[in-house]
């Protein structure tokens, strides 16, 4: 296994099929290429209102992917009735707005514990394993624990955006997560020229990067493009 693994995000070939209808480019071929280019996971988000993947990609998926596949879900009990028939490797709650155009941040685990723990221990009780994609704040962290989630996924748009403090509250957000027992995953707008400093933290145990990548593919092709993503990662664990 490796030290840092390396999950792809193909929401956005779906995005460029619907822009058009139809069934091309398929989001399923994709994952596939980045399945034998190197990625460790492959990770789709089933929004409410199916903007870009929908329940056949994720049915698919299902059946024709040999990596994990991640599942992104709102909170929801459709999504849950989903995520319990598909049954995916793993299934990471986010928040979720019909209005916004990306996940703009993490989810709110300590004000929502109520709604949260009984969708986590049906998921995990169903053999999916439950990450909650949250900011990096202890209060979050605490609360995924005590809810029964075995991942956290840290929110890294503000460092993405140059947020002053940014990477040094990631930092320290990971290295508490770990030493209370969860493994720390890190994601949202991670490009070639500031992945090495969130790669290097040692807490964190997998990246999982979408819209950069399938922009770059444009140019240089899916391939080329998490090749260099990977070994961009494993320069700086070195």
């Amino acid at each position: 296994m490796k030290e840092l693994r390396l999950g792809v995000n193909i929401d956005h070939v779906a995005t460029v099929r619907n822009a058009r209808g139809g069934g091309f480019p398929d989001p399923v071929r994709a994952a596939l290429m980045a399945e034998k280019a190197g990625a460790d996971g492959i990770t789709a988000h089933l929004r409410e209102d199916r903007r870009h993947i929908g329940d056949a990609d994720i049915e698919r998926l299902t059946r024709e992917l040999t990596v994990p596949l991640n599942l992104e879900m709102a909170a929801t009990d459709e999504m849950l009735q989903i995520a319990l028939k598909a049954r995916p490797h793993a299934a990471c709650i986010v928040p979720e707005k019909r209005e916004e155009r990306t996940t703009e941040g993490g989810i709110d685990a300590a004000g929502q514990f109520t709604r949260l723990e009984p969708i986590c221990k049906f998921l995990g009780d169903a053999g999916t394993r439950v990450s909650l994609f949250i900011e990096p704040a202890r209060e979050q962290m605490d609360a995924a624990k005590a809810m029964g989630a075995p991942v956290v996924e840290l929110h890294t748009g503000a460092y993405a955006h140059g947020m002053a403090g940014e990477l040094e509250r990631i930092r320290a957000a990971a290295a508490y997560g770990a030493s209370i027992g969860l493994e720390v995953h890190a994601g949202h707008g991670l490009t070639f020229d500031n992945v090495k400093p969130i790669a290097a933290i040692r807490e964190i145990r997998e990246l999982n990067i979408g819209h950069f990548l399938i922009g770059e593919a444009i140019f240089t092709g899916l391939a080329p493009a998490i090749a260099r993503m990977r070994a961009l990662m494993d320069e700086s664990r070195k």
